[in-house]
């Protein structure tokens, strides 16, 4: 069964009905690049050993020829659709009609916690990556480098984006941002005032946080503007020392009720205010803006900084089918497509001129194509100690 996406449930039942009705199916249906279980886990970006490198690195590719008629995408769910969710929701078929290029589209969750196995580079031409995903697949040396000159719509995305150590190594470029958001700390405004970021370890609860081991950065930021000892050398809360993660560890911890509810689904933060069962939550301007749809007294903190996220589509080290591959990437980055995806999954399309039609609401939430939509954040990216997270997040929750 495919995730529940917010946006698809606010369409299509309401934010009461969607607060109110049975939590969704919390099991995605992972399809992986390769045929074993192990490459869906190396996937998801969990703890493992130290990266190694697959071979030489690649150089990029000189020229795009006429495709070979068929390109191998691996998606994050809700990344690329061809209508089978929603008939209204799709644009694959658009690009296999612009580009002679057949599509054979497989899903994976970035949000499995299993040990690393094998990603065979040659099993997938594309993938949408998370910063943690991505980062594993540039160390391993299974990720192509891109020759940008080759992807006409890749000046249109902001150079912040562009740069972003999630998606660059040195001077090369391995990833084509996709779509970014924020976090933000929301709180229902008829229960509590809280003082700051703070807030979010310190209320007595119900809290819910994000179930991810980068949420540890979140913390980091409370500890850096509280300008402690082991604060106030945290320059960027995304590359913590042993003892300053120990210290984001513990604000998680600190809290002896236990009243914290960690979310994997965005569905879960809106039934969470809706039915006035959590009093604050970290979450994103799009939750923010959803539940004020649905009239409920929730405000955000507007303290800044904050951490943030943008996933990227990568092309494999070796791309069976790289023409199609680069055919793929530049019509991801094209207006129509941007702004489908970021009105379908509630986040800021990365090409400020997908801010059209369904999706102009969302890049208002985000402040997308704006001087500061990126003022203030820290763009997330997979730690080079990320096993080091992984088991710090994982004694956290259990």
């Amino acid at each position: 069964m495919r995730r529940t996406h917010l946006a698809a449930t606010v369409a299509a039942v309401g934010l009461l009905a969607a607060a109110c009705a049975g939590g969704p199916g919390p099991a995605t249906e992972v399809a992986t690049p390769g045929t074993s279980a192990a490459a869906a886990a190396t996937a998801s970006g969990g703890a493992g050993p130290s990266p190694s490198s697959g071979g030489p690195t690649p150089t990029p590719v000189a020229s795009v020829g006429p495709g070979e008629g068929t390109v191998s995408v691996v998606a994050i769910d809700g990344y690329a659709e061809w209508g089978g969710v929603d008939p209204k929701v799709k644009w694959v078929g658009t690009f296999e009609k612009e580009t002679g290029c057949k599509v054979s589209l497989r899903y994976y969750d970035p949000r499995q916690e299993e040990k690393p196995g094998d990603f065979p580079p040659s099993s997938f031409d594309v993938i949408s990556a998370t910063p943690e995903v991505g980062g594993r697949l540039m160390d391993d040396g299974k990720a192509a480098p891109l020759n940008t000159a080759l992807l006409d719509g890749y000046d249109k995305i902001p150079k912040r984006l562009r740069t972003l150590p999630s998606v660059t190594r040195g001077e090369r470029v391995y990833g084509v941002p996709y779509v970014w958001a924020t976090n933000e700390i929301l709180y229902d405004a008829g229960k509590v005032g809280p003082d700051g970021p703070e807030s979010l370890f310190t209320d007595k609860g119900p809290v819910m946080l994000r179930d991810r081991p980068l949420s540890l950065a979140d913390a980091a930021l409370v500890l850096k503007a509280q300008g402690t000892d082991i604060g106030e050398d945290i320059k960027d809360p995304f590359d913590l020392t042993d003892a300053q993660l120990d210290a984001a560890a513990k604000l998680f911890t600190s809290d002896e009720d236990g009243r914290r509810v960690f979310w994997r689904d965005p569905v879960e933060v809106v039934q969470g205010f809706a039915t006035g069962s959590v009093r604050l939550a970290q979450a994103t301007p799009y939750h923010l803006d959803v539940l004020r749809r649905g009239h409920k007294p929730v405000r955000a903190l507007t303290d800044r900084p904050v951490t943030g996220w943008a996933d990227a589509w990568m092309m494999s080290a070796q791309a069976p089918h790289p023409s199609c591959a680069y055919k793929w990437l530049d019509f991801t980055m094209s207006a129509d497509v941007q702004r489908k995806v970021s009105a379908w999954m509630g986040l800021a399309p990365a090409n400020p001129e997908g801010c059209t039609g369904a999706a102009r609401r969302i890049c208002a939430d985000y402040r997308a194509g704006t001087s500061r939509a990126f003022q203030g954040v820290y763009f997330a990216v997979r730690p080079e100690a990320y096993d080091k997270w992984v088991e710090r997040w994982s004694r956290i929750v259990s």
